[in-house]
């Protein structure tokens, strides 16, 4: 009987686990895996806190040894052997040491850092990428971490801001420079001003607004599009990541403007008996329905699996992700899932938005900490669409419940009847995730409209008549402060004191947290007042978001 040959290109993380999956699937089948390098099945996302040494030893980012590929699951392994050319019709793979035939083939090609134009780069040899083991070996070859006091980081998503602050925990001066006006461009730009606030906190010099142009060989400085020249002793680039797939985009292979493959449920690409996985292929977005690019080594390792299974016989399928993901900043934790307002309003989704400022455990317990939370929805099912967090405590659990809930196609009206483990030192006992189904309940059925931060900035802007009522009590105003131009009349005086306001102005009502200015709102809404506006989250929403970086 003749064996069916797999091919599988590239072993970071989806490769190994299609190989495995594959082996699983069919004992008699013949598995060859190329990678180009030596490495196979290694943790990108565990080098930055190498570099902190909270990880103390490179070998703990190994997580799968060459021979156990080999013995275990029976895994031709040729390692330093790229693949330099495939011939689909032919069903034909090439290296610069042979070629070989295969029956099946899987992509798994992952992506490759990406160098923006920077003038004298060529000489200038202070700088690395910050993605691959190789980096990390060309890194700690170097000395950068000993003997390195100012290391500037390009680019402030994810893999960028978690280096920056491992190396403030290694000692070093730190500065960010990232082209957009905030930091990790997925968030929403109030939550990304809560993470920059972090940074600037943990004395990270950020630069916003701004790139790096060129560098100076000579005087080692960083040149940036502002004019701003500065010395650092080495400079990490983490920009952005390019799919490795221009071989296949070459042969006729569809794919998405960044070049990532794109691939159906089964994980097949549009070339026969062809699949691809991992960060050189889109997945399917479960909610738009559309081709999705998500390089994160959770959707690599669960295609990976797909694709290796159906290459050698099966017939699985993965339905793909919804842009979930989360990040330590220092003491904080941010995190998303689904769709945000940016993605929403791009493909013009109708939507709502609820906020909430709340506690992640009991008012009674010691320590406590808020959660800033917003959820988004469809104006009439309620469907939940997405949600953003930041917090120093509980955010993995909320965004993983919420994630959930996005899956199982639940709405704000599910979320208030979840069954929520409950006990002082991890929950309220209503937990953000209940109340903040409550809190989008009550906006569907008020008579006033529950805004964000953004939209009150631009309704103070715009609307020349609005009067802005703070219902805190007076300390609460002494010591943090109001809104610029807010008249303050308490919650339990406002009854008495309605006479003060005109009930023809449009009135922005906000408290510390949100509670007390959604009682306001209720009260004045019974009182005549038409054009009622409640600040989401209060005057803490406001303090923590609203404020510019200077770039």
């Amino acid at each position: 009987m003749k064996r069916n040959r797999i091919i599988i290109i590239g072993g970071l993380s989806a490769g190994p686990s299609a190989a495995a999956k594959a082996r699983r699937t069919d004992e008699h089948a013949e598995i060859m895996l190329f990678e180009k390098t030596e490495h196979i099945s290694y943790a990108t996302c565990g080098i930055p806190y190498a570099m902190s040494g909270k990880i103390k030893s490179r070998d703990k980012l190994m997580v799968v040894q060459p021979e156990l590929l080999k013995q275990r699951f029976g895994v031709d392994l040729h390692l330093n052997e790229p693949v330099i050319d495939v011939d689909p019709n032919a069903q034909i793979v090439y290296t610069h040491k042979d070629s070989y035939t295969y029956d099946k083939l899987v992509i798994a090609t992952g992506g490759s850092a990406f160098l923006p134009p920077i003038e004298n780069i060529e000489q200038f040899y202070n700088w690395a990428f910050a993605k691959t083991i190789e980096d990390f070996d060309k890194i700690m070859k170097k000395g950068v971490i000993d003997n390195s006091e100012h290391i500037t980081i390009v680019g402030a998503g994810l893999i960028g801001l978690e280096t920056a602050e491992n190396l403030i925990h290694a000692g070093k001066k730190v500065t960010v420079v990232e082209l957009s006006k905030q930091v990790l461009a997925n968030w929403d730009k109030k939550f990304a001003q809560m993470a920059a606030n972090e940074l600037i906190q943990n004395e990270i010099d950020l630069k916003l607004g701004t790139s790096v142009t060129g560098v100076d060989p000579e005087t080692q400085e960083i040149i940036l599009s502002n004019g701003e020249r500065f010395f650092s002793d080495f400079m990490l680039i983490s920009i952005s990541v390019k799919p490795n797939t221009e071989m296949f985009v070459a042969k006729g292979a569809a794919h998405l403007p960044n070049g990532a493959l794109i691939v159906n449920e089964r994980m097949e690409t549009s070339l026969p008996n062809i699949y691809a996985a991992g960060d050189c292929s889109s997945i399917p977005n479960r909610l738009t329905k559309d081709s999705s690019w998500f390089p994160m080594g959770t959707h690599s390792n669960k295609a990976g699996r797909v694709a290796g299974a159906n290459a050698a016989g099966g017939n699985e399928t993965f339905e793909g992700g919804y842009g979930t993901a989360i990040m330590k900043l220092f003491n904080f934790t941010i995190a998303r899932t689904g769709l945000g307002p940016k993605e929403l309003s791009r493909k013009g989704i109708s939507y709502e938005s609820s906020m909430l400022v709340g506690g992640t455990t009991p008012g009674f317990y010691p320590n406590p900490k808020d959660i800033f939370l917003e959820i988004y929805y469809e104006p009439d099912s309620g469907k939940l669409l997405g949600a953003e967090m930041i917090g120093e405590f509980g955010v993995d659990k909320r965004v993983d419940v919420l994630s959930t809930a996005i899956y199982a196609n639940l709405t704000i009206h599910d979320l208030p009847r979840l069954d929520l483990a409950y006990a002082p030192p991890y929950s309220p006992a209503k937990d953000p995730v209940v109340v903040i189904g409550y809190v989008a309940e009550n906006a569907l059925k008020g008579k006033f409209r529950e805004v964000n931060v953004t939209r009150a900035e631009k309704i103070i802007e715009e609307l020349e008549d609005l009067t802005v009522l703070d219902v805190r009590n007076p300390g609460e105003v002494h010591n943090n402060g109001l809104i610029a131009g807010a008249k303050n009349i308490p919650l339990d005086e406002l009854r008495n004191r309605l006479d003060e306001l005109d009930t023809e102005k449009p009135i922005l009502v906000y408290c510390a947290k949100g509670l007390r200015g959604y009682i306001s709102s209720m009260i004045l809404a019974q009182h005549g007042f038409q054009n009622i506006y409640n600040l989401a989250g209060g005057f803490t929403a406001w303090k923590n978001m609203h404020l510019e970086v200077e770039a």
